[in-house]
């Protein structure tokens, strides 16, 4: 999957920069990755290129390579391509520096190149330590991501048992990527660092995803919905965490408000290990009233360290 990106990304550098229509086969001597050994080879691999680019939205065109108008070659015009100028304020460019500044893929923050693009300067460093990371595997993300533009069928093992999902959409939330795919008709959620074991199918336009589907539509409202788990949780939030606790839960949550302003929510727990991780973010301001072997697990957990 590497090797795809780095030829996708070498073709519409070339095309961009080129300034003029140029012929498939000018393309194949000059372009890094298009070195196949036989003349179908290549026009397999062209043609798929050609798919993928115009599937992600660039507009690549044919246009007349002389003034004759004898033969025809490809052009990306650049002004065709690039976005046009967002009107920023100061703040909201300083907002978005210190956004790409917090934000991780694979342990590195982005580079200053995008904010430069939109009329940011550059800020001195900041030592702040907070971030977001997005994630350490970039390869696996590339991977389903390349199965998903093209609509590939996937296999992978998840918690020790081999998995065939039609994949739909990927989704990040709290800290973690999800792979959101269809099995058998039905919508279901893996968390991606817990996939192993990727094999992307070789047939593209495998499936036909369903009309009108947006990956966070196949989410769960909160993160310890996605799971195999079926674990009854209740949980006291103090009058100080009420609020904020409310607006977390999802729409279907059984809330009591108690006269004190504390909560009693019962909350459905599908995956303990990421309810425990969520619950952990309160302190003393949550009470784990039961069930008794979730307090357990819970408290084993405090005492880990982990």
């Amino acid at each position: 999957m590497q090797r795809v990106i780095e030829r996708i990304l070498n073709l519409l550098a070339f095309l961009l920069t080129v300034g003029r229509p140029v012929t498939a086969d000018e393309i194949r001597h000059t372009v890094a990755g298009y070195d196949r050994d036989t003349d179908e080879a290549f026009r397999r691999t062209f043609e798929r290129d050609k798919d993928l680019l115009r599937g992600l939205g660039v507009p690549l065109r044919m246009d007349f390579t002389d003034r004759w108008q004898v033969e025809q070659g490809y052009i990306v015009r650049p002004d065709e391509y690039g976005l046009p100028d967002p009107g920023l304020t100061d703040d909201e460019r300083a907002a978005l520096w210190l956004a790409t500044g917090m934000a991780r893929l694979g342990g590195e923050a982005a580079g200053p190149g995008g904010i430069l693009k939109l009329g940011g300067g550059a800020l001195p460093p900041s030592a702040d330590p907070l971030s977001a990371d997005l994630g350490t595997d970039a390869e696996m993300l590339g991977s389903l991501f390349g199965a998903i533009v093209e609509r590939r069928r996937i296999g992978f093992r998840y918690h020790d048992h081999r998995r065939g999902v039609a994949p739909l959409g990927l989704v990040h939330r709290m800290g973690h990527w999800y792979l959101v795919g269809e099995v058998r008709g039905e919508t279901r959620t893996y968390r991606v660092d817990r996939i192993t074991e990727l094999e992307v199918g070789s047939d593209r336009d495998a499936f036909t995803p369903p009309a009108g589907f947006r990956a966070s539509d196949g989410f769960p409202d909160a993160p310890w919905e996605a799971g195999q788990e079926d674990v009854a949780a209740v949980v006291r939030f103090t009058p100080a965490v009420a609020w904020w606790a409310r607006r977390q839960l999802p729409a279907d949550t059984s809330i009591a408000d108690q006269a004190d302003g504390s909560l009693v929510a019962h909350i459905h727990v599908a995956s303990t290990a990421a309810f425990i991780g969520w619950l952990i973010g309160f302190e003393d301001g949550a009470l784990l009233e039961g069930p008794v072997s979730l307090r357990r697990q819970f408290i084993a957990h405090l005492r880990s360290g982990i």
